[in-house]
């Protein structure tokens, strides 16, 4: 809030931000959201270019959403914000990566909001989301950043991180919505141990070619 002057030269509020008569701000920023992140990804996605599809100044985004992450969370109307765990496996060895994606995810499932979780995975499964939006939050908001990682000059890591999402997809259905049993209610420190060596030899070990 700051102050200008009003007809009688008195000072008078002035409102900054948030414009006003402007309830549907909200709806329509994340209407652009939708529709740029499934055109064009979330890297290549600016959150000035979704303010200027909504008509609004790009600091109103970062009034609702915060982060253009956050916003993408609001999107797949995500229950946790992913960068929560992905802060956590930022911060562990390469060499103990793929144990601590498996221990950091399953304990997002097992959380309260895994019910919100599994909901945004029946809905993109049963095809009611664009499929464009479940590829991007997969590969570019949940892995890209172990992607750069792994990344080297010879391998740029997406066939890695490809397979290490397919097999994360896979013990999501199988533990949380088909509940295959035993892995349904496997304690989750022997899902670590299961699948955690799986996860790493994706990422760091002989995937049977090199990636071009």
């Amino acid at each position: 809030m700051t102050t200008g002057k009003g007809s009688n030269g008195a000072d008078r509020p002035t409102r900054t931000g948030r414009r006003p008569g402007q309830s549907g701000a909200r709806a329509a920023i994340l209407a652009a959201a939708r529709t740029r992140f499934s055109d064009a990804g979330f890297d290549k996605t600016s959150v000035r270019a979704i303010a200027t599809d909504a008509g609004v100044d790009p600091a109103l985004v970062h009034h609702y959403f915060g982060t253009k992450q956050g916003l993408f969370a609001a999107v797949v109307e995500l229950p946790v914000d992913p960068d929560t765990t992905l802060r956590i496996i930022d911060s562990v060895p390469l060499e103990e990566l793929g144990e601590n994606i498996i221990r950091a995810v399953v304990a997002v499932w097992d959380s309260p909001a895994g019910p919100g979780i599994v909901a945004v995975v029946r809905s993109m499964l049963a095809g009611n989301d664009d499929p464009a939006l479940a590829r991007t939050f997969i590969l570019e908001v949940v892995l890209e950043r172990v992607r750069q990682r792994i990344a080297s000059a010879d391998d740029d890591g997406r066939a890695r991180v490809a397979l290490v999402g397919s097999q994360m997809i896979g013990v999501l259905v199988a533990r949380k919505i088909i509940a295959v049993e035993p892995m349904a209610s496997m304690p989750a420190s022997d899902l670590v141990a299961a699948v955690g060596p799986t996860l790493q030899r994706y990422l760091t070990g002989d995937i049977g070619q090199k990636p071009s």
